[in-house]
Parts: C-alpha cells; structure tokens; sequence
C-alpha cells in the first residue's frame, strides 16, 4: 500500500522524485507538506508517515564573505535614567539602577509590560539616549566609547522604514556601497550582497521594489541592510510588531541563527507566544523601572515557583510573568522579585550554555568549526561551515579594534565608511531614482504643470501686447507665481516627514554624513525645479502672446525657476522642522503673509510703514517683480491698443502703476538667490538638530 502511494505522488512530481527504490527516504513536497518514505525493508503495512514542514526562507547558509569582526560583550552597571516632568513637576524615573549583561552568541530578549522601561534601556545601551544618566556601559570590560560603539552596532526600528520604490538588490547594493569601505571592489560588494540575500530567503524577490514586500520581507530586507558590514551587536525594537504567527516565528529563528553566529543580538518583545519565548537564549525582564528577572529562558519558572509563583503547566510563562509584573497577584509581586535578583537568587538557575559563544565569521580566517543548526520543528537542519574569527582584544581601548582598519582614516567622511564623495554620488542616484519613480508625485506634478499652463493660456489668450488688458496681463504674470510656489512647496511638505524616518534610521546607523545626504537631496531636486517651471512658462509665454524676445523670455524663466526653487527650500524648513500634520496646516497658512505683501493686491506705497518691512520677507514680491520687470520693462515699445484710448499703452505707466519702475532686475535674482541660500542652511541646521535629539 505505501509502495503504492509512493508510486502516486511519484507521478505526480516526476520533476523532484525520479527514484524511490535505491533510497532510504523520500521526500515528496506538495506545498508545505513532505512525505516520509522509510526503506522498503522497514515498510510497515500503513507506514505512511506525513510531515509538516514549515515554511521558512531564512536557510542557513555560511556568511563567508563579510568583514572581520570581534566578539562583543555588553554590561551594564547600576543604571537609572530620568525624564523631565516640567520646571514645577521635577523629573519621573524610567530606570531604577538596574544591572545585567548581554553576551556574544546569544539572542536575548527584553520584556515587561507597557511602560517599563524596556525601549529606555534599549536606547541606552545603542548609545541613543545618554542624558540624564546614570551608571556605566561597559564593552568587553572597558567604558564604551559611544561615537565608536554605533560605529560597531546597528539598530532595527520597529517600523521597517525603507525607500519604497528601490528594489531589493537596488537597497542592497546601496547599503553595500555606502556601508563598506571604497577599497572594497564592486565584485566583492556584490558577493556579499547575494550571499546575504540567499542566507534572508530574498533572492526570489531580489528584482521586487520594497513597496510591494511583505511585511516578514520588509523586516528580512532591514536586517539584510544593516548585515552587509556585519556588526556584532544588533538591536531590535519590537521585531515581530506587525507579522503574522509563522512570520514571527520566521523572524526570531532568523535573529537566533544570527546570534549563533556569534553576535549579541538584543530584541525587546512585548509578550511572546510560548513557541517565540522557548526560542529565546537570555531574557531580561523589567517592572516599573526594576529588574524582575534576569538568565537564561529555561529558569524562569523554576525562579517564579521557588517564590511561590507557580506558574500552571497549560500557562505561558511570559503570559504569566507580565501578568505578575503588572500586579494581578498581589501587589507585593514585584518588590519580592526585585529583592530576589539583587539578592542573586536567580543565579540559582542560570547555568551557562553549553557551548562557547562565536566570534562573528570572516572569510580571512583559517581556524572554522562546523555549527549545526536547529530548524523551527526541532530537527537537524543543514550542517555549515563557519569562521572563528581572532580572539578578543585585551587592551584599554577594546572597542578600537572591533571596528574594520579602514574606518578610522582621517580622508573619511567625519569617520564614516567612504568618502564624502562616493557617499554624495552614492546618494545622489538613488534619490534620483525614487523621484523618478515615484509616479504618484513626479506624474502629477508634471501632469499639473501641462494642464494648468493649457488652462491659463487658454484663459488669457493673446492678451500679451494688448494694453488695454494690461492689469489682466499682470494677473496671469501673479497666478504663474503663486501656482509655481504651491506645486513646488506642497509636495516637499507633505513627503520629506516620511523621508526624515528614512534618513533618521540610515543616519544613525552611521550610513552616512548629514552633509553628503542634504547635498544629494539639493542636486537631485535641482532638474525638477527648472523643468517643471520650464514646461509652465513655455505654454503659458507663448499662449498668452508675451513679447517674443529671447531675452524677455529667459528672464521671466529665470524669476519663475528662482521663485519655484525658493518655496521648495521654505517647504523643506517646514517638512523638517515639524511633523506632517503641523506641516501641511503650517505649509498654505504661512503664504498668506507671503501674498498679501507681494505688490499684486497692495502696492508697496500704500502699505502702513510699521509693516512694510514684511514686504522685503515676501520672497514672491521679487519674483512678481522680476516677471514684471522682464515683460514691461527694458525700454518695451508701446503695446497695441484696440481701444480708442489705452492708458497704459506705455508699459512705462504700466510699471509706474505697481511701484516698480525704478526697481532692478539684477536686484531681485540676488535677494531670491539669498533666500534659496539661506533657506537651505535653515533646514540644513534644523535636520542636524532633529537627528542629535534622537540621542
């Protein structure tokens, strides 16, 4: 009967199975089932056993290529960190002095309830946070060096934020390129970046933009970035936050293969299923600022039942034990195991792991080990191979060794991996690329400008040399302005919020100076801000029938561009300086003032004087000038009169009417050009600000 089941399924995977009977086993899959087939000797009359095989695209694979890295150790001593509540409210403690130690080759796990103070350590110990601190970090027994230690470390956010319109490889080779040293070559680069792909389960999708991964995908991809230097220390906030069951439990095998491999990987994990928390190496657990449990996963119910906390058998411990720390039994529970730790009751069940943790693998190596890994069922998986890298360093700066020899050059960027250089160039074609890309916001922007140029032109058809619609004219000459700063800064206010998560994880995990990656966004919009206005004005000039001069014609482009780029640098001020929603009801209210004092509804003589020098702040009354100034001024003949009398025949009077005859074309193009400046160095010192503020 086996024999004859095995024949049918035989059949019907003749492309995976083409032999049974010199095998002791087959396996035959059909979607995430295989089919176990013993040796026809031992095939018992209904032997047909059937297997469930989960579903698990992290494979282990031997990361051969990556740089050389040290083993990490990461300890903390007597720890309390303080918040301000407000001058009369004085400071609220988040951490109690609190104490423990995180080794290489373990995947621990911080947990506790809601507002324990989990993502406070954390942030900590990354180097984030280091105000209002007290107590020590040590690395490998040394104080860590902050600057040295993010160097060395990477931090997975909750929210995986990617740039959403780069494929996988795409987001792979830039992190690559930026994250390993120029020595590198681009071969090697990309060795490393497939190896990675292949160990994540990505390579299928390798050609997929990030937008339309899954969610498991997204948080494989933000690991795979972050590995390509591979850093021996790994935080995670909230891994699973978002995944489904088997995708969470893809995820933690994935941070436990990592850890296995020798690095310290650090999660904080709100409240796991039984399965997830069994996975878990060391658990540091955490109640009201207190360490209420700190060892290995296996000795927590043993450390709960010697206080008299018996956790029931059909319970989850972690359940059970947040349960505790948020007082539903008793609410002596957690003073009692606060006094149970510091009186080192917990070490009573916390015996080392068995085998020695490994230093992270490198291809420079000699000395290898064969690991044998563990798959989500509990059986054997592939056997590989992987590199011990040197022992640790012994001297008083251990952290200085940890890092690559090529990270501490004084030719690099502020001690980044590359150069200011290949970090710009770097930058400056993948932000090219998104806003190629992104054709929501780049197809409407340029649909806008084509249909609302067709539209004006329609709309004021002709009237160009005509003076008797002289005022008609200007108004055409007004919207043009107000229409170009509106497209040009609305979009910037609405997406650089979402970009800034971008930039503030990137940043932090040392990808790159804030210098190479404003220079890059500033070049990169640079082509959008002329050809946009260019498409505008080109329909709009010649539709209206302005004076057909090349000169006349370049310098009204000009003021249209300069105008266009000025709202773009105002909107990135306000996009950096606030959160979407602020910025978006701050963006329109802030060019009320800007309209009002441009010259078009008051002129600059009737203007109060205790407010006329808000008109030297509205940057659209240049551009409105300079418009006029191109089309009325430099000595223009006298316009065409349909009328029996045309008061502004000369477009002298014309100019006599807005207060501008004596203004100076040169003039406005220096103070628009001053305004693009110095709004840039605003939100270029306002980024800088956001991103120190993170720690």
């Amino acid at each position: 009967m086996a024999a004859s089941i095995a024949n049918k399924y035989i059949s019907a995977n003749e492309d995976c199975v083409t032999k049974i009977s010199n095998c002791s086993a087959a396996h035959l899959t059909s979607g995430h089932v295989t089919l176990h087939y013993p040796a026809a000797a031992s095939v018992p009359s209904m032997g047909v056993v059937m297997k469930k095989v989960p579903n698990n695209p992290a494979k282990r694979a031997a990361l051969t290529h990556l740089v050389r890295r040290k083993a990490v150790n990461i300890e903390f001593k007597d720890v309390s960190y303080s918040v301000s509540e407000g001058r009369r409210k004085g400071y609220k403690t988040l951490l109690k002095s609190i104490s423990g130690k995180f080794n290489s080759g373990e995947l621990t796990a911080i947990m506790g309830p809601s507002g324990a103070g989990k993502s406070t350590l954390m942030n900590i110990l990354a180097g984030f946070k280091g105000s209002n601190m007290t107590g020590e970090v040590l690395v490998n027994g040394v104080e860590r060096d902050p600057r040295i230690f993010r160097k060395m470390s990477c931090y997975i956010m909750q929210h995986d934020e990617l740039c959403p319109h780069l494929t996988v490889m795409e987001a792979m080779m830039c992190s690559a390129n930026l994250k390993l040293a120029d020595r590198i070559s681009h071969d090697e680069k990309q060795l490393v970046v497939y190896e990675i792909l292949e160990t994540m389960g990505l390579k299928d999708c390798e050609n997929t933009r990030t937008l339309n991964l899954s969610g498991g995908q997204r948080k494989r991809l933000a690991i795979a970035q972050e590995l390509v230097n591979n850093p021996p220390v790994m935080f995670f906030d909230e891994p699973t936050s978002g995944l489904d069951s088997s995708s969470c439990m893809q995820c933690i095998m994935l941070l436990k293969q990592l850890a296995q491999g020798g690095r310290t990987i650090i999660c904080t994990i709100h409240q796991p299923s039984a399965r997830l928390f069994e996975k878990f190496d060391r658990l540091y657990l955490l109640a009201e600022g207190q360490c209420i449990y700190r060892g290995i996963t296996g000795g927590l119910v043993q450390f709960l039942s010697s206080l008299g906390m018996d956790c029931p058998s059909y319970h989850n411990p972690a359940d059970f034990v947040i349960e505790i720390a948020n007082g539903e039994y008793g609410d002596n529970g957690i003073h009692k195991l606060v006094v149970a730790v510091l009186s080192g009751k917990c070490n009573n069940w916390n015996q080392e792991i068995n085998q020695k943790p490994t230093p992270i693998m490198s291809s420079k190596d000699e000395t290898k080990v064969v690991d044998s890994c563990v798959d989500v069922s509990g059986t054997k998986a592939n056997v590989v191979t992987i590199s011990i890298g040197p022992p640790t360093c012994d001297n008083a700066r251990a952290t200085d060794c940890l890092l690559d020899s090529d990270d501490n050059l004084p030719s690099r960027c502020s001690s980044f991996p590359t150069s200011c250089w290949t970090q710009f160039t770097i930058l400056l074609r993948r932000t090219f690329i998104c806003i190629m890309r992104d054709q929501t916001l780049t197809g409407l922007r340029v649909a806008s400008h084509l249909i609302v140029g067709l539209i004006i032109g329609m709309l004021y058809f002709g009237i160009g040399n005509e003076a008797s619609k002289a005022f008609s004219n200007s108004g055409s000459l007004f919207f043009g302005q107000l229409f170009l700063m509106f497209t040009a800064m609305m979009p910037t206010v609405l997406t650089f919020p979402m970009e800034m998560a971008v930039l503030m994880r990137e940043h932090l995990n040392y990808w790159y100076s804030l210098k190479a990656y404003y220079l890059a966004k500033t070049v990169a919009d640079l082509p959008f801000q002329i050809v946009f206005p260019t498409l505008y004005v080109v329909i709009v000039y010649f539709m209206s029938d302005q004076p057909c001069e090349p000169m006349r014609f370049f310098m009204f482009l000009t003021m249209s561009v300069m105008t266009s780029l000025v709202a773009q640098s105002l909107g990135l001020v306000i996009g950096a300086a606030m959160e979407i929603q602020a910025a978006v009801f701050l963006g329109p209210v802030t060019t009320i003032p800007i309209l009002l004092f441009s010259g078009f509804f008051v002129t600059l003589d009737t203007i109060p004087p205790y407010l006329r020098w808000l008109s030297y702040v509205a940057y659209v009354r240049y551009g409105f000038e300079g418009t006029l100034l191109a089309i009325y001024g430099f000595d223009r003949p006298n316009m065409h009169c349909s009328e029996a009398y045309c008061h502004y025949r000369s477009p002298i009077k014309f100019l006599e009417e807005f207060d501008v005859r004596h203004s100076l074309y040169w003039v406005d193009l220096v103070v628009l050009s001053v305004f693009f400046v110095v709004l840039r160095l605003i939100a270029f010192f306002v980024l800088k600000w956001k991103l120190r503020s993170q720690h």
